[in-house]
């Protein structure tokens, strides 16, 4: 007798299935920039005319602002001496004369006058960058003592006006302390004071302490002096605002009249500045006009050439770091 065994059936467990969460990555929001034109109106043809129109109007005016009184002086340079007096004066030079430019090339004698200005302004733009590099960086780095001080007293010469400096700087360059020698005539007269300038010895200080400490630490372990240190690192870090004092300096001394007319009572030693009152009698207005021009070509190519060195130096300085 055989027994039937029936098949045991298990009953199929069913595991449930997980389900993961999905995640969200949140979305990144870019900065909202917030213009006086909404973007809905800029979405538009007809806000984007305007805005293009308005934005047109302005720009134009500013370049009017700034250039036209430079096109007014060197057209009116190349008027006729009748037609530059006239009533109500032309915009447009009906004749154009080049004349008064070389008038004023030989009778005023630019070639000297412009070779004195840059003698006298580079020999003040060397020696400021060299004392004051100087000064700066030993108020800055080697702390010596009474430094805060000796700062202080060099600021405070930034709130006594440069009108009232004029008489003592003369008796002091009329008969020199000590040497009891005169630098009345002499380009020494010009570059002696301008290298106390309060401003870029502050200027240099402040680019000066930006820098980290670890950096002259660890050109003193790779066996620097102070003065390798200055020399190798400081300087070539610090070609932006030294490019910003170097504009500075030469500007300062280019476009002085006060001192130079002090200290120069010879014609042919003046600088550029003095020269174009001195010699403006007698003088035809167009000439006059011209040798302004010529006067103020040298500054403006000095800015065109630098400026990149100039807007660098300004926002190195802006910032911290």
């Amino acid at each position: 007798m055989t027994r039937r065994t029936s098949a045991v059936r298990t009953p199929a467990v069913r595991t449930p299935a997980v389900r993961t969460p999905a995640v969200r990555t949140p979305a990144v929001r870019t900065p909202a920039v917030r213009t006086l034109v909404s973007p809905l109106a800029l979405a538009s043809t007809r806000g984007r005319t305007l805005y293009w129109i308005v934005f047109g109007g302005v720009v134009l005016a500013f370049v009017l602002a700034f250039l036209f009184p430079v096109y007014w002086m060197a057209s009116g340079a190349m008027k006729s001496p009748d037609e530059l007096v006239r009533t109500p004066p032309t915009l447009v030079p009906d004749t154009w004369h080049l004349s008064a430019y070389t008038d004023a090339w030989d009778l005023m004698q630019l070639p000297t006058h412009l070779w004195n200005t840059v003698v006298q302004a580079t020999g003040a733009w060397i020696l400021q960058l060299v004392f004051c590099t100087a000064a700066a960086y030993a108020l800055s780095k080697l702390k010596p003592a009474f430094g805060k001080v000796i700062l202080g007293g060099i600021l405070a010469t930034l709130m006594v006006p440069a009108q009232a400096l004029l008489v003592p700087k003369y008796l002091t360059i009329a008969d020199l302390p000590l040497i009891h020698t005169s630098l009345l005539n002499d380009p020494l007269g010009i570059w002696l004071p301008a290298v106390a300038n309060a401003f870029n010895l502050y200027l240099l200080k402040r680019f000066f302490d930006q820098i980290p400490r670890d950096v002259l630490e660890a050109a003193e372990i790779d066996g620097a002096g102070k003065l390798r240190t200055l020399w190798s690192i400081l300087l070539p870090m610090s070609r932006p605002v030294l490019g910003v004092v170097s504009i500075f300096a030469l500007v300062a001394v280019w476009q002085d009249f006060l001192w130079p007319l002090m200290v120069f009572s010879d014609t042919g030693k003046q600088p550029i500045s003095v020269a174009l009152v001195q010699l403006s009698q007698n003088i035809p207005l167009s000439v006059l006009i011209a040798a302004m021009v010529i006067a103020s070509i040298p500054m403006v190519l000095m800015f065109l050439v630098f400026q990149r060195h100039i807007i660098a130096g300004i926002s190195t300085g802006s910032t911290k770091g």
